[in-house]
């Protein structure tokens, strides 16, 4: 009986053990600061040469252009936890109450929404593009999923206030931008946040790392996720459960405008659906037929500049 109980004793603590190491790996990897690109289920292959017809050659370069004619200033804030960190102000000419503020995907950065801040620059709005903790020029040595970046956007809101004297500010993300600006509506946020825009946002951390860990390494999520999310909650304070798009988005109180590809293998398009259900405000979905992940843009400028601009056009 004596040797039963040892070896069941050692299995359990065996499994602890791999279990332990399972979570601080998928940590290191997923949570952990690191300016490696990451393979993941969905993401891009950047080796295939994506076909463009001569008109999104044109537009490409139109926006290459005005990008580096429009870089904008390098502005700074301090975060509640003592973090510097970064974006680029994008000015009006002439004084504008209006106000965006874009929102840059998972292991990114501010310079990678050339398009859509042309767009919103040509409709007369301030556009602020700030680095996310743990990215790009910003402090930060873990990555968040949206969930503390989402007290930052709120700093950042107040910040661009007092710098422009915006009365109408649009929250607009990608990817992890999306459930960035999605867990952001669900705060206590000034009367001058008018709408909120997501373009292929997860419902929950939780939900998008099992995703991946199912596709790339083709295991369960339990119980590896949730001891993941003890790490995570030890090391730098939030869990994967609580950082979720889904149940903040059932607070949110401003006009809603959700985007997603529909061969979106990244982050699946069955998210986006779940997201717009949750709402409880004014909403609107676009599942954009032939784009991947964060492609609609790409795939139909057109189309997305005249759906944007309705919805924007409501507000007033």
């Amino acid at each position: 009986m004596k040797k039963y109980l040892i070896w069941g004793i050692s299995i359990v603590a065996f499994m602890v053990v791999v279990l332990l190491a399972a979570g601080f790996y998928f940590y290191d990897v997923a949570i952990d600061r690191s300016d490696e690109p990451l393979a993941l289920h969905g993401g891009k292959d950047e080796s295939i040469e994506v076909f463009m017809s001569e008109e999104q050659s044109i537009a490409e370069e139109v926006i290459k252009l005005w990008d580096e004619a429009n870089s904008g200033k390098v502005v700074e804030m301090a975060s509640d936890d003592g973090l510097l960190l970064k974006a680029d102000l994008v000015s009006q000419p002439i004084q504008s109450k209006k106000a965006a503020i874009l929102v840059h995907g998972y292991k990114g950065n501010r310079t990678q929404m050339p398009g859509i801040s042309k767009y919103y620059h040509d409709c007369g709005y301030n556009v602020l593009r700030p680095d996310l903790r743990g990215h790009g020029e910003s402090e930060g040595d873990y990555i968040g999923y949206g969930w503390h970046e989402r007290l930052d956007l709120v700093q950042w809101i107040e910040f661009l206030k007092e710098e422009t004297g915006a009365e109408e500010i649009v929250l607009h993300g990608f990817s992890m931008g999306a459930a960035t600006v999605l867990m952001t509506s669900g705060e206590d946020l000034p009367q001058e946040v008018k709408a909120v825009v997501a373009d292929s946002g997860y419902t929950s951390v939780m939900d998008e790392l099992s995703h991946q860990l199912k596709y790339l390494y083709n295991l369960p999520s339990f119980p590896i996720m949730q001891v993941t999310s003890l790490i995570t909650d030890a090391r730098v304070g939030y869990n994967f459960t609580e950082a979720s798009a889904l149940e903040q988005v059932k607070k949110n109180k401003v006009p809603l405008f959700i985007i997603h590809g529909a061969d979106d293998e990244l982050v699946p398009t069955r998210m986006a659906e779940a997201l717009y259900e949750a709402a409880n405000v004014e909403k609107y979905i676009w599942i954009a037929q032939g784009a991947q992940h964060t492609e609609a843009f790409t795939v139909n400028q057109v189309e997305y500049e005249q759906r944007l601009t309705e919805f924007l056009d409501k507000l007033n």
